[in-house]
């Protein structure tokens, strides 16, 4: 029987189901991690058809033959199962899971009845984050306290205030507040609203492909807790790197260089501070969030140990009663274990029977909160450390790096550098520019301990090959080697061909395939200025009166007339600061009539040209679409 095409809410539920089981995040898992999967959802699968899956998938799919299953090797197994009698059970059975409520619900991208599921504890922990979060918000009293227990979230969201709120809470200016609509709604402002959030989550990394305005504005749950795990994440991550918090020094092992630590991502970098803790407290170490933690022992000695001890100045000591550790039954264990959190501040996220189930993302999002209160480390001193080396990552690697992250490679990208010394991200981006990739030359992990260096320069030269024969970059001097060894200047030479080759694109798809390069761009701007009534022009991407912005807002309002509020603006010597509340504003708007920007507002006021292409670009393919 032939199977029926995943849909894109289908394959957002693998997705989800896959990043459960895959707990440390390498986009991997073993089959025996297969065998758990299915029997988490309850599905009467056979042992030997099991056996059976994973042999014809060793043979077809995992040319490495290295034992682990990647999400499209996973993809490759449900495409099997849903040709076969199980496909029903399978869909019963996940959504029959404790905590999962199936709803019937269509969108454009799906077929009718597609069953979506969405997870309570979420929904749950996420209502209770975001009032906290906003209770004092005057802008989102109309909607704030949600109860938990209610839909109230779905509604709430609806107008797009509460999300861009928590964009800037996760990452903040990222929205200049005079871009968001707040009085008088009506279906055309709420829509300005709902684009204003999604460009913007884009612009901080997260992952929006097939997420609408719309998807947004009918509440539709697993796509509303889909992005707001992306927001709160992308924020509760913020300082869990070591050029913001240098106290993480403190978690560097034997033998390992500055480097070493800075390569590991958020996760391992909490589950390191953790065990860091654990070791201190002469407890047993953990390897994940999720079953190492169900009996909340790990969890007792952990706020013991980062619990103030009253030794500063001006902090009180707060002792944690450890008498809750006696108790016989799990789930009371962790709901004490939960009052003594609850005195530090820190009861967010999980209920005690999240904790007893192992959330791994509750649990994750729990530990993140705990840091970030209570980090209880202390930097170092008279160590042999090269401080110089921890520099912070620049402007333009933050671009790229959520340009990334916002089209979906797996596995994300913390560290620019470090992340992309296999290429692996690299070839993920050619096949979003339209640039094949011979995938069986392609070396995947986990690499040989022996032969690791040689599989990722392997990969890296690769990577250029691609680019020199086949997108026709130019990648004068640049080797493999210097991808794989992080070389700053000559990797960002090969990211930006990416994304201006992404960007022009999306303007050749929509002008029907027509060329497109910069002279296109200027000569489009200044005529659409030009038919709108406009003074402003631009002799090119490095026209000293784009710092003011004013070109650049006046062609959003040439784009869509009466959509500036040139009455906040100034306009005429401008000081610095002033340029920068002009580009703040410029930016947002952008966002908000439907231009997705990465570019920063401190791009526009210093007029770096690559990032201001990439503004008029964008605007270029907004205008296009009119």
């Amino acid at each position: 029987m032939e199977s029926r095409p995943i849909t894109d809410e289908e394959m957002e539920e693998l997705k989800e189901a896959f990043s459960k089981i895959d707990t440390d995040g390498n986009g991997f898992i073993s089959p025996n991690e297969l065998n758990d999967l299915f029997k988490a959802a309850n599905l009467p699968l056979p042992g030997y058809r099991l056996r059976e899956i994973i042999q014809s998938l060793m043979e077809t799919g995992d040319r490495n033959r290295d034992g682990k299953i990647s999400f499209d090797e996973f993809i490759l197994i449900i495409h099997d199962l849903k040709s076969s009698d199980v496909a029903k059970t399978f869909r019963k059975a996940i959504n029959k899971k404790e905590g999962i409520c199936a709803i019937g619900g269509t969108s454009e991208q799906s077929s009718v009845g597609t069953q979506h599921s969405y997870s309570e504890e979420e929904k749950y922990a996420f209502v209770n984050w975001i009032n906290k979060a906003l209770e004092k918000d005057p802008d989102c009293k109309h909607v704030i306290p949600m109860n938990p227990d209610t839909d109230d979230l779905f509604k709430a969201v609806g107008d797009g205030i509460v999300l861009c709120k928590m964009i800037n809470l996760s990452v903040p200016d990222t929205i200049d507040e005079r871009a968001i609509n707040k009085k008088k709604l009506t279906p055309f402002t709420i829509q300005e609203n709902l684009n204003l959030a999604l460009n913007s989550a884009s612009a901080i990394g997260c992952h929006v492909v097939n997420i609408g305005a719309e998807d947004l504005k009918e509440g539709k749950p697993y796509l509303v807790l889909g992005l707001l795990w992306q927001v709160i994440k992308i924020g509760l991550f913020a300082d869990i790197e070591l050029s913001r918090n240098e106290a993480l020094i403190a978690l560097l092992r034997d033998g390992e260089s500055l480097e070493d630590l800075m390569k590991l991502s958020p996760e391992e970098l909490l589950l390191r501070w953790a065990n860091y803790h654990l070791e201190n407290a002469g407890c047993s170490k953990i390897n994940n969030f999720s079953s190492d933690i169900k009996d909340s022992k790990a969890y007792y000695n952990l706020l013991n140990q980062i619990a103030p001890k009253g030794d500063e100045e001006g902090i009180s000591a707060i002792v944690i009663d450890m008498n809750g550790l006696r108790e016989k039954e799990d789930l009371k264990r962790a709901e004490c274990m939960l009052v003594q959190a609850e005195r530090l501040g820190c009861r967010q996220f999980v209920t005690a029977t999240d904790v007893v189930r192992g959330n791994p993302k509750l649990n994750l999002a729990f530990i993140a909160n705990l840091f970030n209160k209570y980090p209880a480390l202390q930097k170092p001193e008279n160590q042999d450390i090269d401080w110089s080396s921890l520099e912070g990552e620049t402007r333009e690697e933050r671009t790229f790096r959520n340009w990334m992250n916002s089209l979906g490679v797996n596995p994300r990208v913390n560290h620019l550098y470090s992340d992309l010394s296999d290429a692996l991200v690299i070839f993920q981006l050619y096949e979003k520019i339209k640039v094949p990739v011979d995938w069986s030359r392609v070396n995947k992990p986990p690499y040989p301990k022996l032969g690791e260096k040689m599989k990722k320069l392997e990969n890296c030269n690769y990577a250029v090959d691609l680019g020199k024969n086949k997108a026709k970059f130019s990648l004068v001097g640049i080797a493999g080697q210097d991808l794989h060894e992080g070389n700053r200047t000559l990797t960002l030479a090969l990211i930006w061909q990416l994304m201006r080759r992404h960007t022009l694109n999306i303007l050749q798809d929509i002008g029907g395939g027509q060329k497109v390069n910069d002279d296109t761009i200027i000569t489009w701007v200044n005529e659409t200025l030009q038919q709108a009534g406009k003074t402003s022009t631009i002799s090119g991407f490095k026209d000293g009166k784009i710092s003011t912005s004013m070109p650049v807002l006046d062609l959003i309002d040439a784009i869509q007339p009466g959509s500036i509020n040139y009455d906040i603006l100034k306009t005429q010597d401008l000081e610095d600061h002033e340029k920068l509340n002009n580009a703040k504003y410029a930016i947002s708007m952008a966002r908000k009539i439907g231009a997705r920007v990465y570019a920063l507002p401190e791009d526009l006021v210093e007029v770096k040209p690559k990032m201001v292409m990439t503004v008029f670009a964008c605007l270029m393919a907004r205008g296009l679409k009119v």
